[in-house]
């Protein structure tokens, strides 16, 4: 056989030698991107998906725009789990934390405007679904509040903003607290309120100090 076609012969048999070797490798990598695609497709939707994202610092000035403009704490987070659908259902239930006391400062006695008056604490967790938005502590005055407020405080988990409702509360936001102010991990506490509430006669009933959590970015975006 001349040089020539000889050359182009053995030419011809490596590039059928590669072709060989190398399509058994583009095909494993294609049937290795469609399952991928589709264990992601069948995969359930993370909850914490927006936690550390690009988003999460203006959805923190979201919120604690809107609690610093509300009348209740507790009906703000509830409108916040349901708007971001953070659980099936949009409820806020506070777990008790029981075996902890913490007693008022001369401070908070004198903003509550009582002297020798009986003050009593409550600290609770309040969850959304399995989610942690806040942990509050709270001092408040049970002579204020009605009886069956007060057994309800004692022994239910029912969130205080709930209880004293009948009360048309309002809020004075005492200070606020930035945990987070950006990058990575995420802390659980994200920032911090404290407030004093008062009757609709604006009479002051409890002093309360919240300290909202990452749960409150948890959830997926639509």
């Amino acid at each position: 056989m001349p040089p020539g076609k000889r050359s182009q012969s053995n030419t011809r048999d490596i590039n059928s030698a590669c072709v060989s070797r190398i399509r058994p490798l583009i095909a494993a990598a294609a049937l290795s991107l469609v399952a991928g695609a589709l264990t992601r497709a069948q995969a359930p939707a993370r909850p914490d998906r927006f936690v550390g994202g690009p988003d999460a610092l203006a959805l923190i000035q979201t919120l604690n725009a809107e609690l610093l403009r509300s009348r209740s704490a507790t009906q703000t987070l509830e409108q916040w789990c349901g708007d971001h659908r953070i659980a099936a259902e949009p409820t806020i239930v506070a777990k008790l934390i029981r075996r902890v006391e913490k007693a008022p400062t001369a401070e908070q006695r004198q903003r509550l405007q009582i002297a020798g008056a009986d003050v009593k604490y409550r600290r609770v967790r309040l969850e959304c679904g399995s989610h942690v938005l806040s942990e509050a502590d709270n001092w408040y005055v049970p002579s204020r509040l009605t009886a069956e407020m007060n057994r309800m405080l004692e022994t239910t988990g029912t969130p205080f903003g709930t209880v004293v409702r009948p009360l048309e509360p309002t809020r004075q936001t005492l200070t606020v607290t930035m945990l987070w102010t950006g990058g990575l991990p995420v802390p659980d506490a994200l920032f911090a309120h404290r407030a004093l509430l008062f009757t609709r006669e604006h009479v002051p009933f409890s002093e309360v100090y919240e300290v909202y959590q990452r749960g409150i970015l948890e959830f997926t975006p639509p």
